[in-house]
């Protein structure tokens, strides 16, 4: 069965290597907690406020063990 996860974090000025770095890492928890052993796609889009970027979504869609 095709499932479909998302993740959201919030991106701040000066800190987004690590806030990436922590979303990469709730993933791959994610990834490793649920068994998932066939990744289909990974997908990221930026969300916007005021004209700036402020956050990032990630959808991650696998096959369910």
């Amino acid at each position: 069965m095709i499932k479909v996860r998302t993740f959201t974090n919030e991106l701040k000025i000066f800190h987004t290597m690590n806030e990436l770095a922590e979303l990469e890492n709730q993933v791959n928890q994610f990834i490793e907690e649920n068994g998932v052993e066939k990744v289909v796609s990974v997908s990221d889009t930026c969300t916007l406020g005021e004209g700036n970027t402020c956050g990032i979504i990630r959808v991650l869609t696998y096959e369910a063990p």
